[in-house]
């Protein structure tokens, strides 16, 4: 992972203290001669609570990622680097034409616990609210919000048998989509499933 640095002195209001879920943001490096100063899209999905190396907030970008800040030629140069200080992070929708939203099954999901990360929302990017609907009787089930885009619940007896909708609520649109019986009863730790929605 690559490490870059928001310059508090120029981000203003865009500065990125807590991130509560996935969200579209771009950045940009203009510091260093091998910086391109065109700003590219990155998605945020967790953070660290607290401070990380020492610092109050940082973005771990992938190799990839790091070195699309780099002008054309000058990318391995940047990566030696390690870190760099970036301006003007600004938030951006999400975009992600034709794709379904999925549901990742966490591995410590049991007969008594779901939790699942979500991916690929369309727009906002961020969640205000995540219910599981119970299919057999309609009982709606709210989720908590452990980290980034991962929501979990506890299962009763009269809960713990699926198929299950999952109803996803948008923060600043407030649109909601409903993944009809997207996790089947017999939903498996560590798998993978799409829905037909998005927002």
């Amino acid at each position: 992972m690559y490490l870059i640095s928001p310059n508090s002195a120029e981000s203003g209001d865009h500065q990125i203290i807590s991130i509560p879920a996935q969200l579209n943001s771009t950045v940009k490096c203009t510091e260093n001669k091998g910086c391109s100063g065109t700003p590219i899209a990155i998605t945020i999905t967790n953070e660290c609570h607290g401070a990380c190396n020492n610092e109050p907030f940082h973005f771990d970008l992938s190799q990839k990622a790091f070195a699309l800040l780099a002008t054309p030629g000058q990318g391995t140069a940047l990566l030696k680097l390690g870190r760099v200080d970036i301006f003007g992070i600004c938030r951006v929708h999400c975009l992600y034409p034709y794709t379904p939203i999925v549901f990742k099954i966490d591995n410590g999901s049991n007969k008594d616990y779901l939790a699942f990360a979500i991916e690929f929302e369309n727009g906002d990017g961020d969640l205000a609210a995540v219910d599981l609907i119970v299919s057999k009787n309609n009982q709606v089930l709210p989720m908590k919000r452990l980290f980034g885009a991962t929501f979990a619940t506890g299962f009763t007896p009269d809960t713990s048998v699926g198929p299950y909708s999952v109803r996803l609520t948008s923060v600043e649109s407030r649109n909601t989509v409903v993944a009809t019986n997207v996790l089947p009863a017999a939903w498996k730790p560590g798998q993978i499933y799409r829905s037909t929605v998005n927002f």
